[in-house]
């Protein structure tokens, strides 16, 4: 019988990294949900716990060493990972602002949690993730494709990742271990309650698909990705936004 699958899912309280880790775990794997806030991970855990999926909570600031390698020592622990959704990010009500006028500290702070985070954890499980010859998925967006205006340092952030990715991937490639990206478009979840309406009608307006994107609309792009369906995709980004970037 094959061992269940371990999946650590970053950002996993609420919003997409939810839907990510209830996707993952109705496909039967046992996921760990790394979170920075206590009570929001809690929420997390007990949404999780109420659909039958086991699910551990690791408290984790993606951007703090310490506690990412705190984060590695507990899912060891649980066995080990074997694949990584690298979803948590600060995008909570970081736009608004034209690059000349964003501040040092904030441009720093999203750098430094998005493209930072997403190395520090995936450094800390990655002997993890190829012992088991598993896969990493990090989260960019369509927004870094598309060029939006006044989030220069969240563009800068989801452009990075999207560019690491495929450096990652041909680091991991003798391991057999796959590194993807997927790109959702603007969705409607806790992170982008302050996003204005205008931001939305313009993605209303320009996709193909037209209706409102939903987490689910994204959980499942990540579930193949990690999955033996993607065994032989390394290296690229899926984006996943109904079609308002094509590239």
């Amino acid at each position: 019988m094959s061992e269940t699958p371990l999946y650590v899912v970053t950002g996993a309280g609420r919003g997409l990294g939810l839907a990510i880790a209830e996707r993952l775990g109705r496909d039967g794997a046992r996921i760990v949900v790394a979170e920075l806030r206590s009570e929001v991970a809690e929420q997390g855990l007990a949404h999780l716990a109420g659909l039958g999926i086991e699910a551990h909570r690791v408290d984790t600031d993606v951007a703090d060493a310490d506690s990412v390698s705190a984060l590695g020592e507990a899912v060891r622990a649980l066995g080990g990972a074997h694949g990584l959704v690298n979803n948590a990010a600060l995008a909570d009500g970081v736009g608004g602002l034209p690059f000349h006028q964003i501040p040092e500290d904030a441009f720093s702070r999203v750098l430094d949690v998005n493209v930072r985070g997403t190395w520090l954890v995936s450094r800390a499980l990655y002997s993890q993730i190829a012992q088991h010859r598993g896969a990493i998925v990090n989260l960019a967006s369509d927004a870094a494709l598309y060029g939006s205006p006044r989030l220069a340092h969240y563009i800068a952030s989801k452009g990075a990742i999207i560019s690491m990715t495929r450096a990652m991937a041909r680091d991991a490639g003798p391991d057999e271990v796959r590194v993807n990206a997927v790109a959702p478009g603007l969705t409607r979840v806790e992170a982008t309650e302050t996003v204005p309406d205008e931001r939305y009608d313009l993605y209303r307006t320009g996709r193909a698909l037209d209706r409102d994107q939903t987490p689910e609309d994204m959980s499942g792009a990540v579930a193949f990705l990690l999955s033996d369906d993607a065994r032989y995709v390394t290296g690229q980004t899926l984006v996943v936004d109904g079609g308002f970037v094509m590239h």
